[in-house]
């Protein structure tokens, strides 16, 4: 077995392909931890809900140390700063975990390999093309953008800059996910020719009186390149995060539903698909009932619809399918010519006829680690290869989620180009591809 590549080592080599390897204990230090030249250091952007839940997880592993946090609320860095302190209390070799307001300074860091991005829509892309800069790889949190030309950018700078990009959509990690969309492209239930997933809804821009900034936070680094607002508690609750995203329901910020939730089915219907380097080419908004959900048009003839329930009036028909049975949250329903699949989170897998999705439960997967995107990331980062959810990939199944937005706020049907990635000969549409940043920030 190879050895362990040396974090420094590791940095020149970025644009090399080494060797693949599986981390056994007998090539770690004592107690199952690998000695720290060999350890991939860790550093990370936004200690929110979601980046407390990455850091709780990425504190298991023993070959990984976590060296920097960033945060520009000062209580959920320092209480982040503790507990990785108290995590690796008896760790040899292990120092102690800095604590960073502007990532500009966790990203100058010589002993911090790869970043977690977890912050507000708002900072992924610029945070993630200012790490590929600085040498490090990426895990950046969906949705990947806040717009589709700024998800182009973070594939040019992944790619120019030689990084390892994962995009938080983990059910590219999941066999009930693998094993489903090989059932679609497999052709077992024939011609597709409709999916249905959920989490309809976008969100408005919205106006709130200003509240005075809490002491320790810093408003300006929060908004960032978004438009200046004054500080709202509706947008930020300083100290321990709630479960929520609270500031999603401000255009400014995000793209409510369709973006923050229905991200991860849409990548599943481009997994599905087969259509990962590619995409719809027209999008149709709801009118009001009894008007079709929110539908997308590939350029093969199928349709996509996002809805609570799949509706009444549909192109095939769903034997064996409880009509109560809501859609999968995060989830997708493919329906072809032959039969259908259902797949959802925590191993939801029906199908009809239903010995396809037995059949493939009892299916073994060999390959690559599944059920855990962040091994795959670090498996990638060691061997230099794609990740499960490269940058391209989640770009792409973004892009469908801020297609549905754009078709929203516009109120009207759009024809688009995924070869070319813009609406054609639609100047209006075409605006929105891009926001302008905040100076002094810009990509």
């Amino acid at each position: 077995m190879s050895p362990l590549p040396t974090r420094r080592r590791l940095l020149k080599s970025a644009g090399a392909v080494a060797a693949p390897f599986l981390l056994r204990p007998t090539a770690l230090g004592a107690e199952g931890v690998a000695p720290p030249s060999d350890r991939i250091g860790l550093g990370f952007i936004g200690i929110g809900a979601m980046g407390q839940g990455h850091l709780g997880l990425c504190l298991r592993y023993p070959d990984v140390q976590v060296t920097a946090v960033c945060d520009v609320d000062r209580w959920r860095r320092e209480n982040a700063k503790a507990r990785v302190d108290d995590a690796y209390g008896t760790r040899p070799g292990a120092p102690k975990c800095r604590a960073y307001n502007d990532l500009r300074d966790l990203l100058a860091c010589d002993d911090v390999d790869a970043v977690v991005i977890a912050t507000g829509d708002r900072w992924h892309a610029l945070a993630t093309v200012l790490a590929t800069q600085a040498g490090k790889d990426v895990y950046v949190e969906k949705p990947i953008s806040l717009t589709i030309r700024e998800a182009r950018a973070m594939v040019v700078a992944a790619r120019r800059y030689h990084r390892v990009v994962q995009c938080g959509l983990q059910q590219r990690s999941t066999p009930e996910f693998r094993k489903a969309c090989e059932l679609v492209l497999g052709g077992a239930i024939g011609q597709v020719r409709i999916v249905y997933v959920g989490f309809p809804g976008t969100n408005d821009d919205v106006s709130l009186p200003a509240e005075p900034v809490p002491e320790g936070l810093d408003w300006d680094l929060w908004l960032g390149p978004a438009p200046w607002r004054p500080f709202n508690s509706r947008f930020h609750i300083y100290g321990r995060p709630p479960r929520v995203v609270p500031w999603d329901f401000c255009r400014d910020f995000g793209g409510g539903n369709l973006t923050s939730n229905a991200v991860h089915a849409f990548d599943v219907v481009q997994w599905g698909l087969g259509t990962d380097a590619s995409g719809p080419v027209e999008v149709i908004p709801p009118r009001g009932e009894p008007s079709p959900p929110l539908t997308y048009r590939y350029a093969n003839g199928v349709l996509v619809q996002v809805a609570w329930r799949v509706p009444q009036e549909r192109p095939v028909e769903l034997k064996g399918l409880d009509e109560r049975t809501p859609i999968q949250r995060f989830g997708a329903l493919f329906a072809g010519d032959k039969g259908w699949v259902h797949v959802g989170r925590e191993g939801y897998l029906q199908s009809h006829p239903p010995e396809l999705a037995a059949q493939a439960r009892a299916q073994p997967e060999p390959g690559r680690p599944v059920n855990n995107h962040h091994q795959d990331w670090f498996e990638s980062i060691r061997t230099r290869r794609l990740p499960a959810c490269d940058v391209e990939v989640g770009a792409r199944s973004t892009t469908v989620s801020h297609l549905g937005c754009i078709a929203h706020w516009l109120g009207r049907p759009l024809r688009w180009d995924p070869a070319r990635e813009e609406f054609p000969g639609d100047t209006e549409a075409n605006r929105l591809l891009w926001r302008p940043m905040r100076q002094p920030w810009a990509l």
